[in-house]
């Protein structure tokens, strides 16, 4: 049997499932059989992704909330065990990124970047967690970045909530595996979605622009592919990308190359 017919009725949810890589993971795990719970803040784009799956729409349950306001999560998690009867797979996806200097963003917008990328991120997580615990199976993803790894202009408080997903899944890794619980991070580089548009500036308003880099980028298909064939792998981290993903080695083995170079790069 292909390891790829071990998605095969098994229930994957999906956030920042109406656009991006998030859509793109929909379609590619209904079409290898799975069941999919797919949450944004974008009812209609859920409903539209529900709608291009065709056929296999019926397999695309949509449960809007906003990673902003999770105060209500846990009951929808024990409303999906109840009516689907499990979670296999947690897919992390949602997110928002920033386009501003530190000295130019205010800290209500730090927390407001913190609140979607990490605390929303860990409060559905934890949500879920107990009931694969119970399970005794699971696998938890989390979408960082490659600027999760090092620091980039104008992406300061980006920069670190993502940088701190790799603190908390690591350790979910470390406490959760004699329950045969999986944890990985994924690090895309340049991806071809509309993340830049909706970037965060000092103001809060959206950047309204694409980076030329991440027009470049590669397709959200061939991302969503990228992150299934990895977890297959059972990699801890998944990366996605271009030849922008030298930046990591660089950073890591040249770290003084890496402080030359940074500033001068357009786009992350």
């Amino acid at each position: 049997m292909k390891k790829e017919k071990l998605f095969t009725g098994k229930v994957a949810w999906i956030t920042g499932a109406s656009s991006g890589i998030g859509e793109a993971l929909v379609h590619e795990f209904v079409k290898r059989g799975a069941i999919v719970i797919a949450s944004s803040n974008d009812v209609k784009g859920l409903e539209r992704v529900k709608a291009e799956c065709g056929d296999k729409s019926i397999m695309v349950n949509c449960i809007p909330f906003d990673l902003a306001d999770t105060s209500g999560i846990n009951k929808i998690v024990e409303q999906q065990v109840n009516t689907i009867g499990k979670i296999d797979f947690l897919l992390n996806i949602g997110g928002i990124s920033q386009r501003a200097r530190i000295d130019e963003t205010p800290i209500w917008l730090d927390r407001k970047i913190f609140e979607i990328n990490y605390f929303g991120t860990i409060a559905l997580t934890k949500a879920v967690l107990p009931f694969m615990v119970k399970q005794r199976s699971g696998y938890i993803l989390a979408t960082s970045s490659i600027s999760g790894r090092f620091g980039f202009p104008l992406r300061s408080a980006y920069s670190a909530s993502k940088q701190a997903l790799h603190g908390f899944f690591e350790t979910l890794y470390l406490e959760n595996k004699k329950f045969n619980i999986k944890a990985s991070v994924i690090i895309p580089g340049r991806v071809r979605t509309a993340i830049s548009l909706h970037a965060l500036d000092s103001e809060g308003k959206e950047h309204g622009k694409l980076d030329n880099g991440q027009s470049k980028g590669v397709l959200p298909r061939r991302a969503a592919e990228i992150i299934i064939r990895g977890m297959l792998k059972n990699k801890r981290e998944i990366l996605v990308g271009k030849n922008e993903l030298m930046i990591l080695h660089i950073r890591r083995y040249c770290p003084w190359l890496f402080f030359r170079i940074a500033d001068k790069i357009k786009s992350m």
